[in-house]
């Protein structure tokens, strides 16, 4: 049965690194931790039984709450399938930079290749060109 806990947004795979040791230390018979992308803010445990889920997650930091119901993985099944994003850009779109040392920055795009964007910064004194990953680049309304 899988188990679900509520986590402190952004923490799911500390919280999942703290269970781990916790299982390999106490010889735990927990199955599996499921942290996925999709259901942010919880982790999940599967465990045989709610004794064994109820005590691994004791006294671990950034864990809220449980939720009453114990669910099969066909529950969750469309949750966990990962499906790639199609990102449709076109040379003079506003973006904003989502991922890397530019992280939160607004720029426009210049030209674009298969997998690459250059991109200039736009709320800088200096429009400065950058070659990102089209992945971390994220659509800006118009």
């Amino acid at each position: 049965m899988l188990y679900t806990y509520r986590v402190t947004a952004g923490q799911e795979t500390i919280v999942s690194d703290l269970l781990q040791k916790k299982i390999e230390k106490t010889g735990a018979p927990i199955k599996a931790i499921i942290v996925a992308p999709r259901l942010r803010g919880y982790v999940l445990v599967e465990a045989p039984d709610d004794i064994s889920a109820k005590s691994i997650i004791a006294n671990v930091p950034h864990i809220k709450g449980a939720l009453h119901k114990a669910m099969v993985i066909g529950d969750i099944a469309e949750l966990l399938e990962s499906k790639p994003q199609e990102i449709i850009l076109n040379k003079g779109d506003l973006v904003e930079i989502i991922a890397g040392a530019f992280k939160g920055e607004k720029a426009k795009v210049v030209r674009l290749d298969q997998e690459d964007a250059t991109v200039e910064l736009i709320e800088v004194a200096v429009p400065i060109p950058v070659t990102i990953k089209v992945n971390t680049l994220k659509l800006m309304p118009k």
